[in-house]
């Protein structure tokens, strides 16, 4: 049995409140122990988690994903939200089957501990699709792509893990540790990643401190420790208003509003000097955009698994939507794909265990269509600067 003392924790007396933050890792036996020894020792008031209301409703209602309207994420731009939720969640799930402990098992721990002694569980995390948008609007735009594309990519590959490095993950979470190999202390992830998550759950611990004064519990992950601890002990005067900034999304900068649309003019331009300078380069010009920028968008969903449908209609949409920023060739093969092959409720029942690994991801209907998104985006994405370029060429040579 775990004690206290092997780990890491800091106590805390905030006026009459004493909280104890205890240090966890998301897949640890000795974490999930911890947590059960410190409930059931019967000291605490209340309990409080690193978890957010949508992770909290994915843990305690594993069947809500079965609940997902499938068009209406597509269609309404959410599919790369959900994309990088699935897969971050198949990576904790990954270690979890290979070590044989239930994901989040420090979590659950807390959750049922305090249902079973009747405390009050407070989720103190912000929401994981805002902190991954303020991630991702606090990237260069010139590196989001390389980003998405790495956090995919180790999360699909089928590696061992070390158990070592499984208790190693005590330093962090499970988005630090799936961010781990872009996020530094000097790096544009580790304020969103991190430190405004620090202040987040610092300022929802002062809000509990001032409600319910008392012996508080909060599980967190232990790479929070020393900053949410640093807030607590500075305090944080205007906690309403900081909460009310943490929870918005930055808005665009307003010059990368106008850079896809400066991109589209730009091609269009270089059609239109095709012409002028003769009918055969502008007709050259159009055919290499409409293949080069077709065959890497079909190429991206043949990667996925896509129907043969799908595939077609990857090759006429892409160069099409390049063209129009509105509209992305992801959307179109996603909707393409949801509506050749239909998700069955086995899909949605598998989702998580298949997710684990690239095959699982083909396989399953629901999981190819965000495959099918995702490498159809890329592949259109590639495809128009490729094709920009040799349109570029073409014209000063």
């Amino acid at each position: 049995m775990s004690t206290i003392a092997e780990q890491p924790h800091v106590d805390l007396t905030l006026g009459t409140t004493q909280i104890r933050l205890l240090g966890t890792a998301h897949v640890s036996r000795a974490s999930a122990e911890a947590v059960r020894e410190e409930i059931e020792s019967a000291r605490y008031d209340a309990i409080a988690i690193e978890l957010c209301d949508n992770r909290h409703r994915g843990m305690v209602d594993p069947d809500a994903l079965g609940r997902m309207d499938l068009f209406e994420v597509i269609r309404g731009g959410k599919a790369p939200m959900v994309t990088a939720m699935l897969a971050m969640g198949a990576f904790q799930q990954r270690i979890a089957e290979q070590f044989g402990i239930e994901p989040g098992a420090e979590m659950r721990a807390a959750i049922d501990g305090a249902q079973a002694h009747t405390l009050p569980l407070h989720l103190i995390d912000r929401d994981i699709g805002t902190t991954l948008r303020r991630i991702y609007a606090n990237v260069p735009w010139y590196k989001r792509m390389y980003l998405f594309t790495g956090l995919f990519t180790s999360v699909v590959v089928d590696e061992e893990i070390p158990e070592e490095d499984i208790e190693a993950l005590k330093e962090g979470d499970l988005l630090e540790s799936t961010f781990a190999q872009f996020a530094d202390s000097a790096g544009p992830i580790y304020e969103p990643l991190i430190d405004e998550r620090d202040q987040y759950m610092a300022a929802r611990l002062l809000d509990l401190v001032e409600e319910s004064p008392g012996h508080v519990l909060a599980v967190v992950g232990a790479g929070h420790l020393k900053g949410i601890a640093r807030y607590l002990e500075a305090g944080m005067a205007d906690r309403a208003e900081r909460l009310a900034a943490l929870d918005t999304t930055p808005p665009r900068r307003r010059w990368l509003r106008f850079v896809p649309w400066l991109v589209v003019a730009l091609v269009v331009a270089g059609f239109v000097m095709g012409f002028m300078r003769s009918p055969e380069l502008g007709l050259r010009l159009v055919a290499e955009w409409v293949v080069i920028n077709g065959t890497l968008a079909a190429l991206g969903c043949l990667v996925a698994g896509a129907h043969a449908l799908t595939v077609v209609t990857g090759f006429l949409a892409a160069p099409l939507t390049s063209l129009n920023p509105t509209v992305g060739a992801g959307m179109v093969t996603a909707l393409v794909e949801a509506w050749v092959r239909k998700p069955t409720v086995a899909d949605f029942a598998r989702l998580r265990k298949d997710t684990t690994s690239f095959a699982g991801w083909r396989h399953n209907r629901v999981a190819r269509t965000f495959l099918v998104f995702f490498f159809s985006t890329l592949g259109s994405a590639i495809g128009t600067y490729v094709a920009g370029f040799r349109i570029f060429d073409h014209l000063v040579s």
